[in-house]
This record gives structure tokens, sequence and C-alpha cells, in this order.
């Protein structure tokens, strides 16, 4: 009885269309976009961030975008204080550190830059070319994301 109560459950849950964010690497978009043309989303985000965190909390959690983002663009989840090297569009970036253990990644300014500073939560939207076509750095709820990934679909 119990195991068919777990599988019940269990397939109850896979078919209810709940799946989680794929979220992507930078090295892994080069073949990617071979295989299929999509834009980029990249959430640039930090650990002590505030509104990083009530973003991921919820507008990354909303089923409605998790599915419009698996569908139809590459997600990058990328922690700007992260200390790996990365390579992206054929170029090496690094963490810059600033200070005992704190810094920032190169790749986190290159793609999160606006007016000289960088001020998190960041969204910033690749085109197939890998080239910045927004930015935008603050908070946005889930029905302004749904609005925007409505206007970058088209």
């Amino acid at each position: 009885m119990k195991k068919l109560f777990l599988l019940i459950f269990f397939f109850g849950i896979t078919s209810t269309g709940f799946c989680q964010l794929k979220s992507r690497t930078f090295e892994e978009i080069d073949s990617l976009q071979q295989i299929q043309k999509r834009k980029i989303i990249v959430f640039i985000h930090a650990d002590w961030c505030q509104f990083c965190q009530r973003m991921k909390s919820t507008t990354f959690k909303n089923q409605e975008i998790i599915d419009k983002l698996n569908s139809d663009f590459y997600y990058i989840d990328f922690n700007a204080e992260e200390k790996r090297n990365i390579t992206f569009n054929n170029q090496l970036f690094k963490f810059k550190p600033s200070g005992n253990n704190v810094g920032v990644h190169e790749l986190a300014l290159q793609l999160g830059t606006i007016n000289d500073q960088i001020a998190y939560p960041v969204l910033c939207v690749l085109n197939e070319k890998n080239e910045i076509v927004l930015q935008y750095n603050n908070y946005l709820s889930p029905k302004d994301f749904k609005l925007l990934l409505e206007k970058l679909k088209q």
C-alpha cells in the first residue's frame, strides 16, 4: 500500500507540469546556439543582495516564467562573486579580488555595468550573437518579468 501511494504521489507531481528552471553555463551557450538560436537571459546577483534573493524566491519560482525561460531562452544564473575562470565568447574572464575574500568577476562587470557602476540584481539580455541588447538593474516582480519576456520574444 505504501509503495502504491508513493508511486501515485510521484507521478502526480511529475505530471502536474512542475518543472525547474534550467540554468545554463556560459561555456554551454556556444554549442547550444549552434543547435537552436535563442536570446540569453543572464541574472547577475550576489549572495548578500536582498533584492536578488527576493527575485530568486518569487520571480524565478513562478511556473509561467520558468516555462517561458526554459522554452524560449537560454537562462544563466550568475553569481557576480563567482571565483572560477569562465570562458565565454572566445574570451577568458576571471575573478577580480578587491579585498580579503571579496571581489567581483570580470564577466559580471562586462555584462552588468550600467553608467560605470554595477548595482544588483542585474538582468542582462544577449542576442544570438552574444551582444547586449538590454540591461536592467532593479528588482522585477513576476508580473513585470512576464511582460519583459513577452516583449523579448517578439
